[in-house]
């Protein structure tokens, strides 16, 4: 999920994307999705690309969230998270 923003020919909330991130979801589920920046050719601002995620996409519970903001990844790499 890293770096979307770029893949959208709309301005933040940038929703013409939205629908294929559905598809991935529901697809492969929350914990192989990963969320990144790539803050090298990130086409908006850091903030619309956390919050694209945490507040548009109002249909990710707070689980969902969890997984896609990180312990997807953590989990992926055998990093141990605190009271996990």
């Amino acid at each position: 999920m890293s770096s979307l923003p770029n893949f959208s020919s709309e301005p933040y909330p940038y929703r013409n994307i939205h629908s294929y991130i559905r598809k991935v979801h529901d697809a492969f589920g929350p914990k192989r999705m990963f969320w990144g920046s790539d803050l090298t050719r990130l086409s908006g601002t850091y903030r619309e690309c956390v919050t694209m995620f945490t507040e548009e996409l109002t249909w990710l519970s707070e689980d969902d969230l969890t997984w896609i903001m990180g312990r997807g990844v953590c989990q992926f790499l055998g990093w141990k998270l605190p009271g996990v």
